[in-house]
């Protein structure tokens, strides 16, 4: 006896047959997609009820056509294995055969109680390699300055002037705005807390040393990473995915001479000119919130702000600036130089190298304020 919920014989896409005690589905019918359309899902539902049955034998002579759509729809069914009776015709093997190779039977998951450990163990490794990557590519790069100090004729110009003008003079737009918005938050937000105390002129010095020291080599970094970075990254691995790289093996042009050296130069040259523009602009952006909230007049808050911020805190910003920019360069070059020949190695290349690029802006700046914790603060105090 057959179970009620499977004892249907009105459906026009299978009938179930029992002969003598053994129980036989015959599949009949068009199995395309344009025959089952809207019937899709409800027969392989009730295809895999049968298939749950392992006394089922299972009958496809009687299907009149079916395309792949079918045959995924039936090997779904089946749970993605023949069952052991089978009968069909040679025309529907081939589609199973292909179904086949394409999903082999999936193997049993082993879960390790070591995992953790192991998956640590990795992560280990895996920094250790990048790491190592980023101080041997550094050092060919050095090897390359030294090798073009003596053959100055072959200082690739046009490459470091392409570089400079597309991570600096195209970066001024979005590092002004963000710049000035920072500014003017920053302004507010402490010009509240002064007003309170009656400290109003000491906006000046929070936000001259704030700006000019911390807050815009960092937001230049990071625009800088985010932006130039992932451009640098991902315009490396469209060079690997259509085999540029390999031909410039092929003509004996190293990468590091052609292609890292330039974008290192021409980064180092220009994020200090780009931190000094954001600087500049953030500190426009407060100055004129300060004026406005407490009517800080902003002839007075220029005047005074050499005073407040000795100079010592521009050149260390400015420094923080040079190390941030080819750090970036040196990075981005880094992992677009291991993306492999495939779209999915390209985005995640580009994803690994702006996120620790942004992480090695913060840590140097924390290495700066370590480093220089007493130089160019005792005047502001």
């Amino acid at each position: 006896m057959l179970p009620s919920n499977l004892n249907d014989n009105s459906s026009p896409w299978y009938q179930v047959i029992v002969e003598g005690e053994v129980p036989c589905i015959k599949l009949t019918g068009s199995y395309t997609l344009a025959a089952l359309d809207q019937q899709l899902r409800k027969v392989g539902a009730k295809l895999a009820c049968f298939a749950a049955q392992p006394d089922f034998h299972w009958d496809l002579t009687g299907i009149q056509q079916m395309d792949l759509a079918g045959a995924v729809l039936i090997w779904r069914a089946w749970g993605m294995r023949r069952p052991v009776h089978l009968l069909l015709k040679s025309k529907q093997d081939v589609f199973f055969i292909h179904l086949e190779k394409a999903s082999p039977a999936p193997k049993p998951v082993r879960r390790d109680i070591l995992w953790p450990i192991l998956t640590l163990g990795r992560r280990f490794f895996l920094f250790w390699d990048h790491l190592f990557g980023l101080i041997m590519l550094f050092g060919q790069v050095l090897l390359n300055i030294f090798y073009l100090i003596r053959h100055p004729k072959q200082i690739p110009l046009r490459e470091i002037s392409a570089n400079l003008f597309r991570t600096g003079a195209q970066a001024l737009g979005i590092t002004a705005l963000v710049g000035f918005l920072i500014g003017i938050v920053l302004s507010y937000l402490s010009s509240e807390q002064l007003h309170t105390f009656g400290a109003d002129v000491f906006i000046v010095n929070i936000l001259g040393m704030s700006i000019i020291r911390e807050l815009g080599p960092m937001l230049a970094g990071i625009l800088v990473a985010g932006r130039s970075g992932s451009s640098m990254t991902a315009q490396l691995g469209v060079m690997r995915v259509t085999e540029e790289l390999d031909a410039l093996t092929v003509m004996g042009i190293p990468h590091s001479l052609r292609l890292v050296l330039p974008k290192m130069i021409a980064l180092g040259i220009a994020m200090p000119l780009v931190v000094l523009w954001t600087s500049a602009i953030a500190l426009l952006g407060g100055i004129l919130a300060a004026d406005v909230q407490i009517g800080l007049n902003y002839q007075y808050a220029l005047s005074s702000l050499p005073d407040a911020v000795p100079v010592e805190n521009l050149w260390i910003g400015l420094g923080k600036g040079a190390v941030c920019g080819m750090t970036i360069a040196l990075i981005a070059c880094h992992f677009g130089l291991r993306v492999k020949p495939n779209t999915e190695s390209l985005g995640e290349g580009t994803t690994n190298s702006v996120v620790t690029s942004i992480t090695a802006v913060i840590l140097i700046d924390a290495i700066f304020a370590v480093v220089f914790s007493n130089v160019g603060l005792k005047m502001a105090r």
